[in-house]
């Protein structure tokens, strides 16, 4: 099965977004990415928070914590084939949420889920931005 950040494995550095399929919103202008063991255990620790328009995706991930956050988050629990299987709302630090079944994990900016008008069986979508400027906004 074809994973849906598969644009991002073959871009090389390229600038990706992510968009909810459904209602051709875009949930993310900035992708950030954390596909190794080391970034996936960091995730946004340390930050003081996410800058407006950016998703972080972490992969392979069903699972995040906010301990020791300094902010809350939205958190999408997404199947490999792109797939939202839960939208968790305004996670705020100290908490653990979790989906048995995910494949990836898109942490955005807290508001952002409700802003995309994006739930549960939507289908996100990577684009490289050069691909996503010549198309629709």
């Amino acid at each position: 099965m074809k994973s849906f950040l598969s644009p991002l494995l073959r871009a090389g550095g390229a600038a990706h977004r992510l968009t909810n399929v459904r209602k051709q919103q875009v949930v993310a202008r900035t992708v950030l990415t954390a596909f190794d063991s080391a970034s996936r255990r960091q995730g946004l620790l340390g930050r003081d928070g996410l800058e407006e328009g950016s998703a972080l995706i972490i992969a392979p991930c069903s699972a995040v914590h906010t301990f020791s956050m300094r902010f809350a988050i939205d958190v999408l629990f997404v199947a490999k084939d792109g797939r939202v299987l839960k939208a968790r709302k305004n996670v705020r630090p100290g908490r653990i949420a979790a989906s048995l079944r995910a494949f990836a994990v898109v942490e955005l900016p807290v508001g952002a889920i409700e802003r995309s008008g994006t739930r549960a069986g939507d289908v996100l979508e990577v684009q490289p931005v050069s691909r996503a400027v010549a198309g629709a906004s």
